[in-house]
């Protein structure tokens, strides 16, 4: 059930030069070509949230919106368990609770619900496997019919989701850029529900903040390690602990440490570099598929983001990345490989002093090994 929303300025989109939309219009892109996002919120209080609901809307008052029809398959209240990554004690999220198996259902459930309250009824997606199959079976809850885009050499578990859940997948070519570039041309004559581009995906994403602190008895934790390929996840938990603080229910913003692989890390070499987005570049294949992005859509904000909170990034290696797979593995976290970036970067942060092992730290895993049996299988070949 839909509550009002909190009384506040009335919220609009904006892009990169400054242009502003309104709220409800359907578009993915500001006139100059760049990503939108949802002017500033003044976020909510324990008192806001719909207890009586068991998925993450229960935090609905925090979105920009009321959403009149909302598509849920049960996406969010997922655990927070007590693990160790090597010598440090962490808490650690386990997206995969989640209906198709990965966090980025938080996010596709809030965009397919505005899309398709707003009369949308064919969307096209391109991903390189989660954010397909999300699509896909959001798109078949709400009636809506999905188109998905994926490289040629995305898991084939990944693809049977898509296409079991009735959308149309077909794959492309080449590098994921050059799923995404496909993407952009075919969105003038179906709409582009990208998670990279709608603003509406973000405001999905952020409610794993307002979860975490809720999971935390409304407090934020120190740190918060997440994986990034275009830093959805960055952005997500910026915007949920943003909103927090300035509603003041949390004292401080949580440190984001973002994990990449050395194969594909353009923005953790940007952020080394101190540049305010990234530069093209060659990259190498890497196990974690989900976090091969080599040009993020949403890089200047990703960094922008991560330095305001005093956060930083950690590349790992693919050795590193197999190890850290395994280790979770068998401590009963069938984490896939993208997700185990994050925990491959922990004992780095620790050894450079980037991370203290005596603060309280959340360690966010993305997704499940179910759906990488590939790259899953070559841990013990």
């Amino acid at each position: 059930m839909s509550q009002a929303h909190p009384p506040q300025a009335q919220p609009f989109l904006v892009d990169r030069s400054g242009a502003r939309y309104p709220i409800g219009e359907s578009r993915w892109a500001g006139d100059d070509g760049s990503p939108l996002m949802v002017s500033a919120l003044a976020g909510i209080g324990r008192g806001d949230i719909d207890i009586g609901t068991r998925s993450h809307w229960r935090y609905r008052r925090a979105l920009p919106t009321v959403i009149a029809r909302e598509v849920s398959l049960g996406e969010g209240c997922t655990p927070l368990v007590t693990a160790r990554i090597g010598e440090v004690a962490l808490r650690v999220k386990l997206e995969w609770f989640n209906p198709t198996a990965s966090f980025k259902d938080r996010g596709v459930s809030v965009m397919l619900s505005l899309l398709a309250g707003q009369g949308v009824e064919a969307v096209l997606e391109d991903s390189s496997g989660n954010g397909g199959s999300s699509v896909a079976a959001y798109a078949a809850a709400s009636g809506l019919v999905a188109t998905i885009l994926a490289p040629e050499s995305t898991s084939a578990a990944k693809i049977q989701q898509s296409r079991l859940h009735g959308a149309r997948v077909e794959l492309v070519p080449g590098s994921r850029a050059a799923t995404a570039a496909e993407a952009v041309r075919r969105s003038a004559d179906v709409f582009y529900a990208s998670h990279n581009w709608h603003p509406f995906f973000l405001q999905g994403v952020k409610l794993i903040a307002y979860e975490i602190w809720e999971d935390l008895g409304f407090r934020a934790p120190d740190n918060v390690v997440v994986p990034a390929g275009a830093g959805s996840l960055v952005l997500g938990c910026s915007l949920g602990f943003g909103e927090l603080l300035g509603a003041g229910q949390i004292e401080r913003m949580p440190r984001l440490l973002v994990a990449q692989p050395e194969n594909c890390s353009p923005l953790a070499v940007a952020f080394a570099a101190g540049a305010s987005s990234v530069e093209p570049g060659e990259w190498e294949r890497t196990i974690a598929e989900g976090a091969s992005i080599a040009e993020p859509v949403r890089a200047p904000e990703v960094l922008d983001a991560v330095a305001r909170c005093g956060g930083d990034f950690q590349t790992v290696t693919e050795d590193e990345i197999r190890a850290a797979t395994l280790s979770l593995v068998r401590v009963g976290l069938y984490a896939e490989p993208t997700s185990a970036v994050a925990a491959a970067a922990v004992p780095k942060l620790v050894a450079r002093g980037a991370l203290d092992p005596a603060q309280e730290t959340v360690l966010v895993l993305t997704g499940s090994g179910l759906k990488a049996a590939e790259s899953m299988r070559t841990l013990t070949l």
